[in-house]
């Protein structure tokens, strides 16, 4: 099908069901600048409003950023400048926030570090992006120094969890997070530094198009690669995102939102980095902070704070609503709820009684992935009679504005008709300049400005995407991706372990388990079984990787020597059926 044909149509089918009242472009409120000139804008609008508030302690935007630029100050005396890498270890508190944005102000790039991650990732992601310089939770410090004369790492900046906890917390507190700081000998107290050092007053102009953020992501070529994004992609996201939430007024954009939102997921997810360290200050929202998933403090929070936005998996949903807990809480502030299909789908059950408890709607949130920054397509007013709900799973809605969605053939490239099913093929302004060090890879997935994503889906008649799978191997485990391809690279490093191969397997609870399938060393076949493998993968790789081991004692091969893994499956199938 003609490309100029397609879009032609399509566009025409998006014109009839538009949701009434949304803008057809991205809403900036301190138009396309650095986000770290929005932090500074908000501060100076309304420096007394809350950026943060974490367990009852609240740090306004005017704190926030003042912080901020100590710690670009800090950051540029050891060296720092545009373009050089600092790595992020941590789970979420506000320090992520004051680090995110030093980073940003200073013109450097931003590289999370997953804070599950064991020795091998850890050292390769390090190696890989170059980082020199690090800010890890000190909990994390000591595997950190045990690996720190394999990395490029020259210094090394430690912060408690816990250090910006009020004395009276106002929310239940997860395990573990007021824990008394540790510390760490070769490393500097990230807070303490930052009260020693004046506020940048010389940091350079910040080139939108540079280098921002290396955002970690797996494949099937072999370990994970760094997607690099720049701010123009951030501040696009956010604010094609904020123009499709429902919540843009025109006419108060340069005021502030006074929404507050409250975030549980991961910061050094690039979900969790757009809703928690992004969104809030782009709109001068503020944000009820959380250290992680906790049904009863999420309750406490939304009623405490009258919470009226806020994004997470269905799964979590279900599990607060039930929670013996829900009933005694107020949770009506609530006005948008989205949520993540990873493990079950929202049902008409489960939005008609989320919608009994809260009074809002749950809704799916959108289709992206790494690559694009995610948020590529919104939902929002697409829930009339269920709608979305009673066609092909999962209904990912209207692409933003800016952002373009072709479905093409897998093998041939060309473009199918409405209603076909093939390749989600996207072009927009926040995808990925590139992987760090892979134009080998590059090569393979870009086309003329566009980005072969590897997903399949399909457009419906009316003319909504329909996100229908991954064609690549990627499993998803609770949410978490996980790559068989770099679970097998880290397998080859046992000692015992000839060659391995690595699928997935159904689950009810994590919905899908990888599997490795693996065959031994000769000289090890006898002392090794597959429980003493599973114990050293738990030592090697984070928590949710960890797959079950079967060991075989031959893989089944093709002619040119691939592992046939639909052999593989094909037995995981008939383990399941009996």
């Amino acid at each position: 099908m003609n490309e100029q044909a397609f879009f032609e149509d399509l566009e025409a089918r998006h014109r009839k069901i538009w949701p009434a009242g949304l803008p057809t472009a991205p809403a900036y409120p301190h138009g396309e600048a650095p986000l770290g000139d929005y932090l500074r804008a908000w501060a100076r609008k309304r420096p007394d409003h809350a950026a943060l508030v974490w367990y009852g302690s609240t740090v306004t935007y005017a704190e926030l950023d003042d912080l901020s630029e100590r710690c670009a100050a800090l950051l540029k005396a050891d060296g720092i400048g545009a373009g050089d890498r600092v790595a992020v270890m941590m789970g979420n508190c506000p320090q992520f926030h004051v680090v995110f944005y030093g980073i940003l102000k200073l013109g450097a790039v931003y590289v999370p570090v997953n804070p599950l991650f064991k020795e091998h990732e850890l050292v390769y992601e390090l190696n890989d992006a170059g980082a020199t310089t690090i800010v890890v939770q000190d909990q994390l410090a000591p595997l950190l120094m045990s690996v720190r004369t394999q990395t490029p790492l020259r210094t090394i900046y430690t912060t408690s969890a816990g250090a910006m906890l009020p004395d009276q917390p106002t929310l239940p507190l997860p395990a573990g997070l007021d824990a008394p700081p540790v510390a760490v000998e070769g490393a500097t107290d990230l807070l303490q530094a930052l009260r020693q050092i004046a506020p940048a007053s010389d940091l350079a102009p910040i080139d939108l198009d540079a280098l921002a953020a290396l955002n970690y992501t797996g494949g099937t070529t072999g370990l994970p690669k760094g997607c690099m994004h720049t701010q123009r992609d951030m501040v696009y996201t956010a604010a094609a995102s904020y123009a499709m939430s429902g919540s843009a007024d025109a006419g108060s954009l340069a005021e502030g939102s006074d929404e507050v939102m409250l975030n549980f997921l991961p910061m050094f997810w690039i979900a969790g980095e757009n809703l928690g360290l992004i969104s809030p200050v782009f709109s001068g929202a503020t944000l009820v902070l959380l250290a992680r998933w906790d049904p009863v403090a999420v309750m406490a929070a939304i009623e405490r704070y009258r919470v009226n936005r806020t994004f997470l998996v269905v799964d979590n949903a279900v599990e607060l609503m039930n929670h013996p807990e829900c009933g005694r809480h107020d949770l009506r502030s609530l006005q948008h709820t989205r949520a993540a299909s990873f493990i079950r789908k929202i049902t008409p059950d489960i939005r008609q009684r989320w919608h009994a408890l809260t009074g809002s709607i749950i809704a799916e949130g959108a289709w992206g992935m790494t690559e694009t920054h995610t948020s590529d397509t919104f939902t929002t007013g697409m829930q009339t009679d269920d709608m979305d709900l009673r066609g092909r799973p999962v209904f990912v809605g209207l692409t933003v504005p800016g952002t373009r969605i072709k479905i093409c053939d897998f093998d041939t490239g060309a473009v199918l008709p409405i209603g076909a099913e093939g390749e989600i093929v996207v072009s927009t302004p926040s995808l990925l300049k590139g992987y760090w060090g892979r134009p080998e890879v590059d090569a393979e997935v870009f086309r003329d400005g566009w980005f072969r994503t590897g997903d399949i889906g399909a457009y419906d008649e009316a003319g909504y995407l329909h996100f229908l799978g991954r064609r690549k191997e990627m499993l998803k485990v609770r949410g978490m991706s996980v790559f068989p391809s770099e679970l097998e690279v880290l397998l080859s490093r046992h000692p015992a372990v000839l060659g391995s191969a690595v699928v997935g397997r159904d689950d009810a609870d994590k919905g899908q388990v990888p599997v490795a399938f693996i065959r031994l060393r000769p000289e090890h076949a006898d002392g090794t079984t597959a429980d003493t493998v599973q114990a050293w993968c738990r030592e090697q790789m984070a928590v949710y990787k960890v797959p079950e081991i079967r060991i075989l004692p031959e893989l089944p091969l093709t002619a040119t020597g691939k592992v046939r893994k639909v052999e593989l499956q094909a037995l995981l199938d008939a383990e399941a059926g009996r």
